[in-house]
């Protein structure tokens, strides 16, 4: 099989390449995230793609997010067994994450199960 070599204008005119201005992106995404810190009345702008049905209760909305973070759970935890090395061990950092807001979540729906909505007093306290 013929090897056909680069030809000059690919390998080194780097500004058609598809590269992120890093420092750049970092001063925008700045501007926005401290914009949005100093008026937390102001819409986000980026929000405007996806809404939440702004009537929505709380209950939907827990089961809601613990369904997608148990969505986010098997799809790190199935990359993470595609991946070696420190990659693997980001997925995994991941999906521990995902794992433990799925917990909190649903700590925070058997709150909402119980009589009054009253937090549950812990069984074993010292008196």
């Amino acid at each position: 099989m013929k090897k056909i070599p680069p030809t000059p204008s690919d390998s080194q005119n780097p500004s058609t390449d598809n590269t992120v201005d890093l420092p750049k992106l970092s001063q925008i995404t700045e501007r926005r995230v401290s914009a949005r810190l100093r008026n937390p009345g102001q819409p986000d702008p980026v929000s405007h793609l996806f809404t939440i049905v702004p009537k929505a209760d709380t209950e939907s909305l827990l089961c809601h997010a613990c369904e997608t973070l148990a969505s986010l759970n098997v799809m790190t935890t199935d990359l993470a067994g595609e991946l070696e090395g420190s990659r693997r061990n980001v997925a995994l950092a991941i999906q521990q994450l995902a794992v433990l807001a799925e917990l909190l979540v649903n700590r925070a729906l058997d709150n909402l199960d119980l009589p009054g909505g009253l937090p549950e007093a812990p069984s074993n306290s010292p008196r």
